[in-house]
């Protein structure tokens, strides 16, 4: 699958000037055990908002980058949330992986800044926050699952608006679903129907009778 190879490479693009070589490549061997799915789905979007459809262009593997490297920060952080190896595991292990958490996120944001998914980055990581603080404090287990959710609206805004188009309330409606019982394959994102209900929804020929929004609205 052409997309998973792209977006892996983009990603361990992005953080291959992080030193030390053993962060690196810490870093490295957990994105190789990632699912790639976000990233995926980026690419997938900006494909399908193009008409004709286009090949994938670096500019939007970058993006697709972008936002996995963002997901799997924020997944790593919720794990360690859960785990508390501090209390209970290896505390020298942990502080290593919530630096490389912080990495993630912020190299995330880097190839998100001068996108017009910058604003709904942001959004995502302070929705995890705020999530994350009413878990501990209400129990509600259902919040843990609003990452995913999030992360594949984040992942269409990213994608469709690498396009030139503006994501429509449907499309991010459709985004969200997709990950109603959890984040979707990497090989159901590739699907052609996947593929017809992002076009369906994002080219402006096929979805003029939608409300549209700005893409850093979230």
């Amino acid at each position: 699958m052409e997309e998973v190879a792209a977006v892996r490479q983009a990603a361990v693009a992005a953080v291959d000037d992080v030193e030390p070589e053993r962060l690196r490549e810490r870093i490295i061997a957990r994105l190789d055990d990632a699912s790639l799915s976000p990233g995926v789905l980026t690419v997938v979007s900006a494909s399908a908002a193009r008409d004709p459809p286009a090949d994938l262009s670096e500019g939007d593997a970058d993006r697709a980058a972008g936002v996995q490297l963002i997901y799997e920060g924020l997944r790593l952080t919720r794990q360690l949330a859960h785990d508390d190896p501090w209390t209970t595991g290896d505390r020298d292990a942990a502080d290593l992986d919530i630096l490389i958490a912080d990495i993630l996120v912020s190299r995330g944001f880097y190839l998100l800044a001068r996108t017009e998914a910058a604003d709904a980055a942001v959004e995502v990581v302070r929705s995890f926050g705020h999530d994350q603080t009413r878990l501990r404090t209400t129990g509600d287990e259902r919040l843990d699952d609003t990452l995913e959710v999030d992360v594949c609206e984040l992942a269409v805004v990213a994608g469709v608006t690498a396009a030139g188009v503006r994501p429509t309330s449907t499309l991010r409606e459709y985004a969200t679903g997709l990950a109603s019982e959890g984040l979707p394959t990497s090989a159901h994102l590739l699907g052609e129907d996947v593929t017809d209900a992002l076009a369906s929804r994002a080219r402006p020929d096929r979805s003029a009778s939608d409300g549209t929004e700005a893409a850093a609205d979230h």
